[in-house]
Order: C-alpha cells, then sequence, then structure tokens
C-alpha cells in the first residue's frame, strides 16, 4: 500500500474497531439484562432488534453526506455519539428508557459503515488490501470488547461497566484526529453516475440507477448475511453459556464464565476470516468467493448443534469456523459494491447496503429470540441456515452473470 493507502487504513482501522467494540459487547449485557429487568428473550431480543435496526435506519443519509461532504468528519462524529450512547445505556432506569438509549446509540453508529467504506472504494488504490485490514481491525474490536466486558462483569456492575465504555470512543477520536489524508485519489478511472439533479432528486435518480443493474443483487446478498450475522450474534453468547462443556467456574471465591472467554476468541478468529475475505476479493473472483463462503456457512450451520455434543475440542473447533466464515463474507460484499457502483455513488451504496444489513438485518435479533424461545438452539441454527442458502442462490446468479461476455 502507498502512504495514502496506509493512513485511510489506519483510519477506518480505528472507526471500524470503535464500531464493533460496542456493538458486540451489547450481546453480553443482553444476558445480564434479561435477569435485570425480567423479561424474556423473545421481548428483549425485539427490544435490542429495535436498537440495532437504526444502524440501517441511519446509514441511508450517512452515505448520501458522505457523497456530497466526504467521509472524515461522520466517522469521527460516529465514534463520538457510540461512547455517548453507551453512557445513556448506563444511565437506564427501565426497559422502555434502555430501548431509547440503544435508538440514540444506534443512530450514532448508523454513521460509520457508508462513510468508513466508501472512503475506503474511493480513497484507496488497493481496496481489497485495505478492506482487510479494516475487517481485521473490526474483529480485533469485537473480540476485545466482549473479553474487557465479561472481565469487568464478573467484578462491576453492569452499570458502570457500559459507563466505562467510553473511554475507548474520547482514545479512537484523539488519534483520529491526528490522521490526514486524501479522500478520493482512486476515483479518477471510475465512471460516474452523477445527474443533473440536486438534493432529494439526485438521491431519487441515482437510487434508480443503482437498482436497475447487478446491485441489486448485491444488496439482496448483504441483507440477508446481515440477517444472519444479528440473528446468530445476538444471543450466541447465551447459547454458548448453555453449554455443558463451558459450565461456570469458580476461582478464588468469584465465578467465571468459559462461554464469555470463547465468545470473545471466535470473534478474535474472525479477523483470520475478515483477512482471508479482503486479500481474495483483490486476488480472485469476489463472486466465486462469496459462493464458497455460503456454502461454508450453510454446512457450519447445520452442523453446529450436533457437533457442540462430541466434547470440548470439538466445541472450540466448530466455533472456530463459525467465527473464521461469518466475517469472511463482509469485506467480499464490500469489494463487489466497490466492482460494480459507479465512484460518485459509492456512499449512497454503502448506505442502501447498510440501511439492508443492519435495518432489515435487524430482525435476526427477533428471529433468532422467537426459535431460541420456542425451539430451542437446534430450531435456531436452522432458522439461520436458510438465510446464507438464500445467499448461496444469489451469490450463483451473479456469479452465473459475471461469465456472460460484454455485449
Amino acid at each position: 500500500m502507498d502512504r495514502n493507502d496506509r493512513r485511510i487504513a489506519r483510519f477506518t482501522m480505528l472507526g471500524h474497531a470503535t464500531f464493533h467494540l460496542y456493538e458486540l459487547t451489547i450481546p453480553l449485557f443482553v444476558v445480564v439484562w434479561l435477569e435485570a429487568f425480567d423479561v424474556s428473550a423473545a421481548v428483549l431480543g425485539t427490544v435490542v432488534a429495535v436498537g440495532y435496526a437504526l444502524i440501517g435506519i441511519g446509514a441511508l443519509p450517512s452515505g448520501a453526506l458522505a457523497d456530497s461532504y466526504g467521509s472524515k468528519r461522520l466517522v469521527v462524529l460516529s465514534m463520538a455519539g457510540m461512547g455517548g450512547g453507551f453512557v445513556l445505556i448506563a444511565l437506564a432506569p427501565s426497559l422502555p428508557l434502555l430501548a431509547v438509549a440503544l435508538v440514540l446509540w444506534g443512530a450514532a453508529a448508523s454513521l460509520y459503515h457508508p462513510a468508513g467504506l466508501s472512503l475506503i472504494t474511493r480513497g484507496s488504490e488497493r481496496q481489497g488490501t485495505v478492506l482487510a485490514y479494516h475487517g481485521v481491525a473490526g474483529n480485533v474490536g469485537t473480540a476485545v470488547g466482549p473479553l474487557v466486558a465479561a472481565l469487568l462483569l464478573t467484578f462491576l456492575d453492569w452499570r458502570l461497566v457500559a459507563g466505562l465504555f467510553a473511554v475507548p470512543a474520547i482514545l479512537a477520536i484523539l488519534v483520529a484526529g491526528r490522521l490526514e489524508f486524501a479522500e478520493r485519489t482512486a476515483t479518477d478511472s471510475k465512471e460516474s453516475a452523477t445527474t443533473d439533479a440536486d438534493g432529494f432528486s439526485a438521491i431519487v435518480a441515482q437510487s434508480r440507477v443503482l437498482f436497475v443493474g447487478s446491485f441489486l443483487l448485491v444488496f439482496a446478498i448483504a441483507v440477508l448475511a446481515g440477517t444472519y450475522y444479528r440473528g446468530l450474534f445476538t444471543f450466541l453468547p447465551d447459547v454458548l453459556a448453555g453449554l455443558p462443556v463451558f459450565e461456570p467456574v469458580e476461582i478464588a471465591g468469584e465465578t467465571f464464565e468459559p462461554s464469555q472467554y470463547a465468545y470473545a476468541g471466535l470473534l478474535l478468529v474472525g479477523a483470520a476470516g475478515q483477512y482471508a475475505g479482503g486479500r481474495l476479493s483483490d486476488s480472485r473472483s469476489p463472486e466465486r468467493t462469496i459462493v464458497a463462503v455460503f456454502l461454508a456457512l450453510i454446512v457450519v450451520s447445520l452442523s453446529f448443534p450436533v457437533v457442540t455434543s462430541f466434547g470440548l475440542l470439538a466445541t472450540v473447533a466448530i466455533c472456530a469456523l463459525l467465527g473464521f466464515f461469518v466475517f469472511m463474507e463482509a469485506p467480499i460484499h464490500q469489494a463487489l459494491i466497490g466492482e460494480y457502483v459507479a465512484a460518485d455513488v459509492q456512499g449512497l451504496s454503502f448506505g442502501y447496503t447498510y440501511l439492508g444489513v443492519f435495518g432489515i438485518g435487524a430482525a435476526g435479533a427477533s428471529i433468532a429470540g422467537i426459535a431460541l424461545t420456542y425451539g430451542g438452539t437446534a430450531l435456531l441454527f436452522v432458522a439461520l441456515a436458510a438465510l446464507p442458502t438464500g445467499g448461496l442462490l444469489l451469490a450463483a446468479t451473479l456469479l452465473a452473470r459475471s461469465r456472460r461476455p460484454s455485449p
């Protein structure tokens, strides 16, 4: 990577790590909230889904703003809002006010992906490689956040732990503010979708162009992957806690939950998946690669409830495979957007994509909660496997189209 690519990589790595540090720490708090607010998994899953949905709902205006005004300020604002959102979560005295705090957190979090990813696809020459490092940083955040939360929740009240989570956002903002880079150096050779319209009319006109071509397939693939992601990770800590191999251990008078560390380890393994997906997007066909990833996710999902009954080593192995493949998908569909979408509307395209991933995909939390409440772990993973099955069919269609000769 050249100097500009490296600076963009560092900046977006900070933003991505911050986003996922918060986002996948929430499921650990879910375990505590089930008892603290005395609610069922179905009810709390729906409450959490509302907060996560705001990540998607806010993605579209974020993408449009990134196209018009650039990405850096939006990313910094997102980090500040996410830290502040966790302060509000710490202060929430009841379930309705917790829902409000999660909505405000989600609104701030919604700014990150369209701004950060359009910065990569427009500003970097080695998009796949930058996406690989960007993905690795996200998984470091997903692993470190839950790990730190698990340790702190062992000794401290959950409200104090939530308040302390404002600190990472403050540190990230201080470092990010020192990085300078050119935001659009990689866009000169890419076609334009600019229209003569302004404001809302321009967004409507550009949207019509986006949803006519192959972007529609890429969008649908991202929605299915996002629904799987949210459904899996909202209750995965609870699922792991229920496995016999992860029974609580008492050390020096304190009770430790091995399942929480298994969860953090699974997320850390996902960093390898992110890196592999990003690098393969530079060196191989992303269409072919995403087909293989969906096949792997179907097999791993259906195998999970069976394999976890075979003991500790088998459980650790299937968790590692699950973490690797679920995160491998993200940089590949991000690279597909860079391939199929004109440069000047990539912010808008990522806005639509993450409206789908985190907005529509937020239904995954409710689906998972209902499946877990009424059918247990087996039904949960059968329901989840249906999502990459749909993604596989769409990805195969995209692959077939990519092989057709140009007219």
